[in-house]
């Protein structure tokens, strides 16, 4: 007999909020500066699996990828994890998206893609 997953409607996860306190871009990278077994085991799924994946540090897309969650979701659940300190954003020094340097080297890589 198949295993059934059961997953959390993305409503209850962040509390019908679409907003996050901090903005958060996909490529901002965060990570756990300290795992905590016990507090991850009182999570929801999602926001553990989301949380175990940050052990190492990954950009907000990437953990978005990983845990198949919307982008939008894996933002506030981030933001809430980091509003609690066991998650840390690195903010970059990147204030807008179309930031000159953040656009030479996408050009960059696409052409390395080439």
């Amino acid at each position: 007999m198949p295993t059934t997953y059961w997953k959390v409607r993305p409503y209850v996860l962040t509390g019908g909020r679409t907003r996050t306190r901090q903005h958060l871009l996909v490529h901002t990278l965060v990570s756990v500066p300290f795992y905590d077994a016990v507090f991850a085991s009182g999570l929801l799924p999602e926001a553990r699996s989301l949380y175990e994946q940050a052990r190492q540090t990954k950009s907000v897309a990437e953990l978005s990828a990983v845990c198949g969650m919307s982008l939008g979701v894996t933002r506030v659940v981030v933001d809430d994890l980091a509003a609690t300190d066991r998650l840390q954003v690195h903010v970059g020094h990147y204030t807008s998206p179309f930031d000159l340097h953040l656009l030479e080297r996408l050009r960059d890589g696409l052409r390395q893609l080439a």
